[in-house]
């Protein structure tokens, strides 16, 4: 039986984990949490996401600006986020409707697909 979900990951280029730190930790007010030290060295960084976790790693050779694929960030408060973001400079993008929320979408610095959704 699956019990739930315990993380996702992301990935950003290699050498890029200031500005991804910058971005995630920064920007998004995510929490860094410490990798386990047998995985210290694969470069990349952990966050803490309410009870979950989000690992963003790193990958060369892949356009993140193509793919649908993306994670949705549940908030409280949909117009500070899209204000947040759009003063980073961060393009806000429309999502299609869904019955009981209110949400948008955008990328992220290196191109992942990012959604904040809000519960109506």
């Amino acid at each position: 039986m699956i019990q739930g979900l315990h993380h996702a990951q992301i990935t950003i280029p290699k050498g890029t984990e200031i500005e991804g730190k910058a971005f995630y930790c920064d920007v998004l007010n995510l929490e860094e949490i410490q990798k386990p030290e047998s995985l210290q060295g694969r470069g990349g960084f952990w966050l803490k996401v309410g009870m979950q976790e989000v690992h963003v790693g790193t990958e060369e050779g892949f356009d993140r600006s193509t793919t649908k694929a993306h994670l949705a960030y549940l908030v409280s408060n949909l117009d500070v986020w899209k204000r947040t973001l759009e003063s980073e400079g961060i393009e806000i993008l429309s999502g299609i409707p869904i019955p009981g929320y209110d949400r948008f979408e955008f990328r992220d610095p290196f191109g992942n697909r990012v959604e904040m959704i809000q519960k109506l």
